[in-house]
């Protein structure tokens, strides 16, 4: 039997995976990666290998990695997978001066970026881009989802915003993680705006970056930047991270960003 995580060992909302395997006479368990959840971790492997089951672990665990980085991410730390998501010309500008910014890439960018709304347990933005965008925050890719994500602002909707229903929320990012991940959210997808996206990345929480670029120059320093505030002060304070992929999505560029850690990349589409 070969399964990507550690079978489960304990009453959840299932009985014990590893009963189920005894009772089926498996000899041998091949498993990806240890269940990193309190409430596993080891116990599972241990109960196969005191039944007589020969276990090996750590097949493939690179891509087990990647194909569960938002579980896995949630149970080390209590808090979800932060995607932060944003869309800019090629000289790093989201909005123009008069706070217009639809639409700055293509349909192909948006199909994917509603794929990653698709892949996020909730999607959060600042009070003021629902002020001056007014967005829905739902996927409409065909098929539409019977579950939308949730719906997070940072600040308070105004009444009437296509937003609402929606969580209202106030703090730090790592207090509102820590509140989304109480709830049960495994990916967050952060939309921004400047503000929003500058005070994720400042506490140093992204866990990936996933960028649009048009072929599109604002071609001044009055546009709206894709963070807002200060940044670092010198050189040597410079985030760096690595190129985890870029690819042309129509007339677009999609580059996608992760801090200098070896973590497996997110795909959108």
């Amino acid at each position: 039997m070969y399964t990507t995580l550690e079978p489960c060992s304990h009453h959840g909302r299932t009985p014990p995976c590893t009963d189920a395997i005894v009772a089926a006479g498996v000899s041998r368990v091949v498993v990806g990666l240890l269940d990193p959840d309190p409430s596993v971790d080891g116990r599972g492997v241990e109960a196969l290998r005191s039944a007589g089951i020969e276990v090996t672990v750590g097949a493939a665990a690179p891509e087990v990695e990647e194909q569960l980085a938002a579980y896995l991410t949630h149970r080390r730390t209590g808090r979800p997978l932060v995607v932060l998501k944003l869309a800019a010309t090629m000289d790093g500008r989201i909005a123009a001066p008069d706070g217009s910014s639809r639409w700055i890439t293509g349909p192909d960018s948006r199909r994917d970026a509603h794929e990653l709304r698709r892949m996020s347990d909730a999607v959060l933005v600042g009070a003021g881009t629902v002020r001056s965008d007014d967005p829905e925050l739902t996927v409409r890719n065909e098929p539409i989802p019977e579950r939308q994500p949730l719906r997070v602002v940072l600040g308070r909707a105004e009444a009437g915003s296509r937003v609402l229903p929606a969580v209202e929320l106030s703090g730090d990012p790592e207090s509102v993680l820590d509140e989304l991940g109480g709830r049960g959210i495994l990916q967050l997808l952060v939309e921004g705006g400047a503000r929003v996206a500058a005070a994720f990345h400042g506490a140093r929480v992204v866990d990936r970056y996933v960028l649009y670029f048009a072929p599109a120059l604002f071609g001044g320093d009055d546009a709206v930047p894709l963070f807002a505030g200060p940044g670092a002060p010198t050189i040597e304070q410079l985030w760096r991270g690595r190129v985890v992929s870029v690819e042309r999505l129509g007339d677009d560029v999609r580059m996608e960003l992760a801090p200098d850690r070896r973590e497996p990349a997110i795909r959108a589409a």
